[in-house]
């Protein structure tokens, strides 16, 4: 009978007690996804990070069965283009994104902090639905066929991440404390209309507030990855023929956002191809948004 009560008391203790993590979301299109090779990585960097944690949702295209489906694990090399779930196991890829560094730099700050991520992003995704192509749009009223897109994919990642309520698997109940919206896009509105690039900024600020909205935080910090030309364009050099339309709405925007902070380094980044950057750039950038999240909570 007294075990019996010791047992209850323990039991009682253990769900009262809940675990505080940070958590980050990581959005957009494919320099979010990252092109990094993990061969390319620094041996303390190829390994599992221990204590951090990443839910990573498997993208789709507009239109399809809403997905979002993945599983929370301790981050490691993988979750760059190529990776997918089918919400039962995670198939990790040979590349990598800025989330390695990211993380890596934040606890060089402040070891102590629980850190976890959500990340939804899909190759070549604009915001304005014009611009959607075959790749697609996260503009919430969507409305092409069945009206599924990017930001319905991206709600269903955030309730398949937080369904789970122990997400380190330590039998404590754990808490996510929404810390600051990551996000790496625009090229996709920079490169077909001067109308389309100049609806960027209200673009972007209603699509910010909607996933501050979803995140049930208001004036959540947002860091922006501003945009970049590669001039690998075959034709003229200029693969985004509107890139400096879209990089002043960043610009605005974020001026406009006492929340809101631009990371330029990405004008200095090399590229493997003429839309991607190469590994040391995703490592760079990676940092530079950490030290943009720094700086917002200073």
């Amino acid at each position: 009978m007294k075990s019996a009560a010791v047992l209850f008391c323990l039991l009682f203790l253990n769900t009262g007690i809940s675990k505080d993590f940070k958590l980050y979301f990581l959005g957009g299109q494919s320099n979010m996804d990252g092109y990094g090779k993990i061969s390319d990585l620094p041996a303390e960097l190829q390994k599992p990070l221990p204590g951090i944690y990443i839910f990573h949702g498997n993208s789709a295209p507009d239109t399809v069965e809403v997905d979002g489906r993945g599983v929370w694990d301790i981050l490691q090399p993988g979750h760059g283009v190529g990776f997918s779930s089918d919400g039962l196991q995670n198939s990790l890829s040979d590349k990598f994104g800025v989330e390695l560094t990211f993380v890596r730099r934040l606890m060089e700050e402040n070891s102590e902090e629980n850190i976890a991520i959500i990340k939804y992003s899909r190759g070549g995704t604009s915001i304005d639905q014009e611009a959607a192509g075959r790749f697609g749009c996260w503009e919430p009223d969507f409305y092409v066929g069945n009206h599924i897109n990017q930001y319905d994919h991206f709600l269903a990642t955030l309730r398949y991440a937080f369904d789970v309520r122990d997400i380190d698997k330590d039998g404590v109940e754990d808490r996510l404390i929404p810390t600051a919206i990551i996000w790496m896009q625009g090229e996709s509105d920079a490169v077909f209309t001067v109308e389309i690039a100049m609806r960027y900024e209200k673009n972007l600020k209603r699509l910010m507030d909607m996933i501050r909205a979803a995140l049930r935080t208001d004036d959540l910090p947002v860091v922006i990855g501003q945009i970049s030309e590669s001039g690998q364009d075959e034709k003229d050099g200029k693969v985004w023929d509107h890139l400096e339309i879209v990089q002043a709405a960043q610009r605005s925007f974020v001026n406009k956002d006492i929340s809101a902070i631009l990371v330029t380094s990405t004008e200095n980044y090399q590229y493997l191809d003429p839309w991607h950057y190469d590994s040391s750039g995703y490592l760079d950038l990676g940092i530079q948004f950490a030290e943009a999240v720094l700086r917002i909570d200073r």
